[in-house]
């Protein structure tokens, strides 16, 4: 669900949602602040370093309204749910249930070959974004269409009616959500099971992370969470808060909070879900100057300490989950945007501010 933004920003902005007065004046709260005045409804955020632990929020949980949001908001997260998804192929991989070079085909056949399964876990398999094919905000057929379920069939079948990004799978880097949704059923495939349920044995339940969940058609959040919005008719913002996922599937559709990203990050980078090898692999660009390897995305920093981990953007909820590679630094960002402004770059700062001690 990634680069949603650069459709949603098209066209009119909306008017800025002011700031909720806050008590606390340090960096952190300042910065997550700045975030919301300058494009978001509300904003929550965990940081884990030398310090401790320090969890805000800023905003408010629902538009024109005083409501703060809660410091343990769910939300939707986007692609970071790629990163689970991934975790999982590679724990079938390191058990020999399969390699992370056979094709595709072997599991899937309605798949050409040449792509393997690597291919789609690095996003250098030309498989065209079926993302790409839907009617988005602020269509009015996206609005009619909100509560339809989508399987993952139809969304691959969209991807496939498209040319290739590429003629040669392996050699470059295409961000395709389709195959992710192909990397969902071949989990499927292999272990008998759908890939949340997978999910959710391996990783959900022993880590604890008690505000996780893959929604597969469920409409609503369960628990805390702010609402979020996207661009309707006439630049309006329409509450998208409810909504079937399922068009997000294996390539985006896990609720989360804060603290359950980093807490899953840092069991990653720990060892505690893969072998070392294993993981080791997932952290090597797929091919020269991609920023993504096996399910996840790295970035340097000013003070030349790179962070691993993904970001999301599910059309009414972004997030952002970065970490560095000893656990000894991570941050998790979740914003309801209001389209005023691309804040990639905010939150950036604020990731290369705990990182770096700024």
């Amino acid at each position: 669900m990634r680069r949603l933004l650069g459709v949603l920003l098209s066209g009119t902005l909306v008017a800025a949602t002011p700031v909720a007065a806050r008590a606390s004046t340090s960096p952190r709260q300042a910065a997550l602040d700045q975030i919301v005045a300058t494009g978001a409804v509300g904003a929550v955020a965990e940081v884990r370093d030398d310090h401790g632990v320090w969890r805000g929020s800023s905003g408010t949980a629902v538009l024109n309204t005083t409501t703060p949001v809660p410091v343990n908001s769910r939300f939707r997260a986007g692609s970071i749910t790629k990163t689970f998804v991934a975790t999982v192929v590679l724990q079938l991989a390191a058990s020999g249930r399969l390699r992370l070079d056979d094709p595709v085909a072997r599991w899937l056949p309605s798949i050409g070959p040449g792509i393997t399964v690597r291919d789609l876990l690095d996003h250098t398999s030309g498989l065209f974004d079926y993302l790409r094919t839907l009617d988005l905000p602020p269509s009015p057929e996206f609005f009619a269409n909100r509560y339809r379920t989508w399987t993952a069939d139809e969304l691959v079948e969209r991807g496939l009616a498209q040319p290739p990004t590429s003629d040669h799978p392996g050699t470059t880097f295409a961000y395709s959500n389709t195959g992710y949704i192909l990397l969902g059923q071949l989990i499927s495939a292999v272990t008998g099971h759908t890939y949340a349920d997978e999910i959710d044995r391996r990783l959900i339940r022993p880590l604890g992370l008690t505000g996780t969940s893959v929604p597969g058609t469920s409409p609503r959040i369960p628990g805390p969470h702010p609402h979020g919005y996207v661009r309707g008719p006439g630049d309006s913002l329409v509450d998208l808060t409810t909504m079937n996922p399922s068009v997000m599937g294996a390539s985006g559709q896990m609720i989360s909070t804060t603290a359950d990203l980093n807490r899953f990050f840092a069991a990653l980078f720990a060892g505690r879900l893969l072998p070392r090898p294993v993981l080791a692999e997932m952290e090597l660009p797929g091919v020269p100057g991609s920023p993504y390897g096996l399910g996840l995305f790295f970035r340097n920093t000013p003070c030349d300490i790179p962070v691993y981990g993904n970001d999301g953007d599910a059309l009414a909820y972004q997030a952002w989950s970065y970490s560095t590679l000893d656990g000894s630094r991570q941050v998790t960002i979740a914003v309801t945007p209001n389209f005023q402004a691309n804040l990639d770059d905010l939150v950036n700062s604020y990731v290369d501010q705990v990182v770096c001690g700024s």
